[in-house]
Formats: C-alpha cells, sequence, structure tokens
C-alpha cells in the first residue's frame, strides 16, 4: 500500500522502531486509570458494616422471641404466686380489695388454674374484658415463638390476650392467664432499642477491626501492586520500575513475584526490541554504504583480468564470485528491510568444490595452527540452494575457527565429512575445539541468545538453522565430546514434496 500511495517502504529498522512506539504508547495511554465510584476500602468497608448488620438482625429475630416468652412465664409466676395466696384465704374468698391488688400487682385481669380434671377460675376482675388473642405456651415451636413476637410489633396496643403455661406445675396441670399486651409491647420495644444500640456499637467495633486488618493485609498490598502496575505502564523499559517482592507466602507475595518476573520478562524484551531496531537501522546503513564499496571492488576486481599471472587467474573468478555474493547479500537486506531469507533456488550440484570454497575464503588450512581436512566424495551432490548452503557452511566453519583461535594455542583440526543416505545428504562439520558450553546450548539457534564467546552476536548459527529449515532440512548438535559437531541434514526436494503431500492429505 505504501508504493501505491507514492511512499517509500519501510525498512526492518523502521518497522522495529514503530512496534516499540506503539508498545509505549500503549502504556502511557493506560497511565490514568478511570474510577468509577469509591475505592476498594471504601468498599470494604461499607460491606462490612452491612454484613454486621444482617448478621445482628438475624441474632435479634430469635433473640426478641426468647425475650417474650420469658416475660410471659415470668407473668405466669408472679399469677401462680397469687394463685397460691387467694387459695389459702379463709373459704377460698378474698376481699376486692386485696384481689384487685393481687391482680395489678402481677398486671393480669384473671387467673385459672387447672388441677387434675378441674379447671377453677381463682382471680378475675367485676368486668371480663374481651379476649382479642390466645397462645399456648405449653408446646410452642421456636418457628411460632418466633411469628407471635413479630406480630406484637404491628398488632394494635390495647389487645388483651390469653396466655397459657405450666412454670411450676406437675403433669397435667397448668395456669391461665388475662392481660394486657401494652406493657409486653414497651417491654420489647425498649429491648429491641437496647439490642439496636448494642447491635450499631458492635458492628462499629467489628467493622473497624475487620476493615483495619484486610486493610493492611488485602488492601494496601493490591493498591501497591495497581500503583506499581500503573507506574510500570508509562516506562515499562525502566527496570527500576518492577515491583519488589515483600517476601510474603501467602498468596499476596505469590502475585507479587509473579508481577516482578513478568515485569522483568516485559522488560528484557522491549530492551531486545530496542536493540534489534537499533541494530537494524544499522545493518541498512553499513549494507547500503558497504553494496557500493562491494560495487567499487568488484569493478577494480575486473581489470585483474589482464594480469596474465597464472595465479591472478586462478583466484580472480573465485574473488569475483566473493564479491557477486556479497552483493546480493547487501541488496536481499535493503530490499524492504526483509526480516526473512528469500526461499531456496534449490539444484543439484557437487558438494566438494563448495566445501573447498568455503575453506579458501577463511584461509585454511594454517600451517602450524589449524588444519584442514575432507572427507567428500567428489561426486557427491546436494540438492540445495548453492549460494544459501555456502552461507551455512561459511557460518558453521568460522564458528569453529574462532573456537579453536579461543584455546591458549590457537591449534586444532577441522573436518568436514559428508555423505548420501537415499535422499537425504548430511553433513558433518567437526572441531576439536572446547566444544559448546551448557549455558550456550540452551538456546543454541536463537539470535542473539547463542552467545558462545565473547565479543560474539549469536546470528551464525541462527542464520545457518533459517536457512536449513527454509530446505526442509534439520541442523543439531550431533556431539559435544573433544569438540563440537554440528550435523547438517539437506533433504532433496522430491523428498520435501512428498512431506508436503503428506501434510495436505
Amino acid at each position: 500500500m505504501g508504493e501505491r500511495l507514492g511512499f517509500a517502504p519501510l525498512s526492518l529498522a523502521e518497522r522495529v522502531l514503530y512496534v516499540s512506539d506503539d508498545i509505549q504508547s500503549a502504556g502511557k495511554e493506560k497511565s490514568e486509570p478511570a474510577r468509577y465510584g469509591p475505592g476498594l476500602s471504601g468498599k470494604l468497608l461499607l460491606l462490612t458494616i452491612v454484613f454486621v448488620m444482617v448478621a445482628e438482625v438475624l441474632v435479634f429475630v430469635p433473640s426478641v422471641s426468647n425475650f417474650r416468652r420469658q416475660w410471659l412465664m415470668a407473668r405466669l409466676e408472679d399469677a401462680q404466686i397469687a394463685a397460691l395466696a387467694a387459695e389459702a384465704a379463709p373459704g377460698g374468698q378474698l376481699p376486692r380489695t386485696l384481689r384487685d391488688e393481687l391482680l395489678q400487682s402481677v398486671k393480669v385481669k384473671a387467673v385459672a388454674v387447672k388441677r387434675t380434671d378441674s379447671r377453677r377460675l381463682i382471680l378475675e376482675e367485676d368486668m371480663p374484658a374481651e379476649i382479642d388473642a390466645s397462645y399456648d405456651l405449653r408446646d410452642a415451636t421456636w418457628l411460632t415463638l418466633i411469628s407471635d413476637a413479630l406480630m406484637v410489633f404491628a398488632e394494635p396496643a390495647d389487645r388483651v390476650i390469653r396466655v397459657v403455661g405450666k412454670p411450676n406445675f406437675a403433669t397435667g396441670e397448668f395456669i391461665e392467664v388475662v392481660m394486657e399486651e401494652a406493657p409486653l409491647k414497651a417491654a420489647m420495644i425498649r429491648y429491641g432499642l437496647d439490642i439496636l444500640g448494642l447491635s450499631i456499637l458492635i458492628s462499629i467495633i467489628t467493622a473497624a477491626l475487620v476493615y483495619l486488618t484486610l486493610d493492611m493485609l488485602l488492601v494496601k498490598p493490591m493498591t501497591k501492586l495497581t500503583w506499581n502496575m500503573v507506574r510500570f505502564s508509562e516506562r515499562p523499559e525502566d527496570p527500576t520500575r518492577i515491583v519488589t517482592p515483600s517476601g510474603r507466602r501467602d498468596e499476596i507475595g505469590t502475585a507479587e513475584r509473579e508481577l516482578a518476573a513478568m515485569q522483568a520478562e516485559l522488560a528484557g524484551m522491549l530492551n531486545q526490541k530496542n536493540r534489534l531496531a537499533a541494530l537494524g537501522l544499522a545493518v541498512s546503513k553499513i549494507s547500503h554504504d558497504l553494496r557500493n564499496m562491494l560495487s567499487s571492488a568488484q569493478l577494480l576486481s575486473d581489470r585483474l583480468r589482464s594480469v596474465k599471472d597464472e595465479r591472478v587467474q586462478q583466484l580472480v573468478p573465485k574473488l569475483l564470485a566473493s564479491l557477486d555474493r556479497a552483493i546480493r547479500l547487501c541488496a536481499r537486506t535493503l530490499d524492504f528491510g526483509q526480516a526473512q531469507e528469500t526461499p531456496p533456488k534449490r539444484k543439484q550440484f557437487e558438494l566438494a568444490p563448495l566445501v573447498t570454497e568455503v575453506g579458501e575464503g577463511l584461509a585454511l588450512p594454517r600451517p602450524d595452527l589449524i588444519e584442514w581436512n575432507l572427507d567428500v566424495p567428489p561426486d557427491l551432490k546436494v540438492d540445495a540452494d548453492r549460494d544459501q548452503l555456502f552461507r551455512v557452511l561459511s557460518n558453521l566453519c568460522r564458528n569453529a575457527v574462532q573456537a579453536l583461535e579461543s584455546e591458549a594455542d590457537g591449534m586444532g583440526e577441522i573436518v568436514i565429512t559428508a555423505r548420501r543416505e537415499g535422499s537425504v545428504t548430511l553433513i558433518d562439520v567437526r572441531d576439536t575445539g572446547p566444544g559448546v558450553s551448557e549455558r550456550a546450548r540452551a538456546h543454541l539457534f536463537e539470535a542473539f541468545q547463542s552467545v558462545a564467546r565473547k565479543g560474539g552476536t549469536g546470528l551464525g548459527l541462527a542464520i545457518a538453522a533459517e536457512l536449513v529449515n527454509a530446505h526442509g532440512g534439520q541442523i543439531m548438535l550431533a556431539s559435544n565430546e573433544g569438540g563440537a559437531t554440528f550435523r547438517v541434514i539437506i533433504p532433496d526436494v522430491v523428498v520435501d514434496l512428498q512431506r508436503a503431500r503428506r501434510r495436505s492429505a
């Protein structure tokens, strides 16, 4: 689309820079999260108060029911004492004034007692009252008691009720009284207000304790994590903004440690992207200037053809081929900043001349230092892209040379062997160097990760793996004893087509 609008295509460095800018701008956009309603602390305090009040209400209902039952039982006990006093009077009859005084003291209008098979009215006012409701406390269930207690608050205060019970009577005996409900309702209201005040006090104290505890254990650590995530999102590439775990062993501590690890990984990835952006820009600049220099060198090398020296005539074609290969590589690097290699242009060719050319390009052998031994049959052919396979073997041999040079004496041997197994070509590159370290083996074929020596970039093996994979082949560390042995497996194009057909099937 850039070409249609008349803009120059983006290079690899510019693409990576744009990706990094998008990540950082996305972090800045999230640096000021919107706040809706109260914070976590306020919600926690409010919910704690509500839950404690709900618990108090659930306790209040049976408490009021029990208070009503005890209050009525107390009235029945007082009525029982008054009835015993009335029965002890001569003739079982009390003077009117004494009768009224007893009824007023126990706050009832009438008292009746049942013994054996007879029921006797002991005390009664002159004007019998009309009864509005009756309650039997002898076999009342807790649901009935709760329902009757709640009805007291809903009914009028001037009701007259009949209550039956047996506080201290033998089996088959009971006492019943007729009384006004207003004193009971007033007592229940006072009791309810006392319970309400106590509930509010308990709710405040409990809510404060629960709030302070949860605020210290949960809210403040979560607020700290939230603040850190917002702060980290502003500058995710800054390692100083990574959260510091508190060392807790609970879920908060686990969240802190996981967040710290995730932030460290993200910061590393962003720093690596910045390095890749800088590297891509540098490679684009270097490739541009290097292509111009190589073109000039190619023009100068053409003049060597006129030199009659036999040795020069042997080296000029190889020099020109190397310059052509380098110029094509620079051109591909600059072509839209390609991050991937071009598909291989495969054909069958003899492998031995290519291996000899690799050794000549690296100045191998080096007398008294590095031996260069080839075990490649002259008629062995490989089906591959010649330039790309040259780069693969050149990278492997260059790594072998650098491994030998890292030794104290700088001496050793590089051996290349090749053979055919059916439709597959196997190429082994072995050296007698120190081998590949454990740290380098963990990320052997990853760019910028497989650096095995000081000053290395970790790109050689990554490029070789990408080129071999493009051929449908495989590269591996076949052995690491007595030096490193890398094996390159290149299948013929017929084998690749058969694999493709099997995958599609």
